[in-house]
């Protein structure tokens, strides 16, 4: 994967809006699952490339510090041979005075070589210094994403949970709610209230024959005054109570 493309990844990975990817998910939960994979492989992914990065950026920067040194070695041999053919030529040795001069030359033109190669490296340097440095920012901010993933992961998993105590116990309070007349306790009770309401009839009925009786005995009583003086009247004997 090219430098471009995970960059590009980066960005989207972190300037991505979880909120609203969670609120649009149909089952949040599997979606914070997948949204970690994601995340966990592009940052395994961001790194080895970084690593890369880092690793191509540091060859040239040693290559860079080579084309320096090298130029810097070229421009002191230009300047012995230089002095060398100074020397010569005030002693009256022009011959060999013109050797060290072209060799003075040739070390220039190394000197300038090695130069021009420092000097076009020193951009693509600074570029690729400035690559890595948004890379390491976007794997930090994606990094910080993960982390908040598995927060929201770990609260939604604990809502979930507190969500489905809370369904149980509302069922098992419905299960065993006595004023639910289809419950097991609600036939319970109108059971108990008919036997109440049937026991409560009896005692009336009870109550109500024994008044009867008595009224009747009242009554027998009257008779029996009644006969016992029609009896003296006629000077007869009263009439006997009947047994009862």
């Amino acid at each position: 994967m090219t430098k471009q493309s995970i960059f590009g990844r980066i960005s989207a990975l972190v300037r991505a809006n979880l909120n609203s990817l969670l609120d649009s998910a149909e089952d949040p939960q599997k979606m914070i699952d997948q949204l970690v994979r994601d995340y966990t492989n592009s940052i395994a992914e961001a790194e080895a490339a970084i690593a890369e990065t880092i690793g191509n950026l540091r060859l040239l920067e040693r290559d860079y510090a080579e084309d320096v040194e090298t130029a810097n070695e070229w421009g002191t041999k230009a300047v012995a041979a230089s002095r060398k053919a100074d020397q010569l030529r005030g002693s009256g040795n022009s011959a060999d005075a013109d050797k060290f001069d072209a060799l003075a030359k040739v070390a220039l033109q190394r000197q300038i070589s090695a130069e021009n190669e420092a000097k076009e490296a020193a951009p693509t340097i600074a570029a690729q210094n400035e690559v890595v440095d948004k890379l390491k920012a976007g794997l930090e901010g994606m990094k910080q994403k993960l982390e908040q993933l598995k927060t929201k992961r770990s609260e939604l998993v604990a809502r979930a949970k507190v969500a489905e105590a809370q369904n149980r116990v509302a069922d098992a309070v419905k299960s065993v709610d006595i004023l639910d007349p289809t419950s097991e306790l609600g036939r319970f009770e109108d059971k108990i209230r008919r036997q109440e309401a049937l026991a409560q009839g009896k005692q009336e009925l009870a109550a109500s024959s024994l008044d009867a009786q008595f009224t009747e005995l009242e009554n027998f009583e009257v008779v029996t005054e009644v006969e016992a003086r029609l009896a003296a009247l006629k000077g007869g004997p009263a009439p006997q109570a009947l047994e009862q």
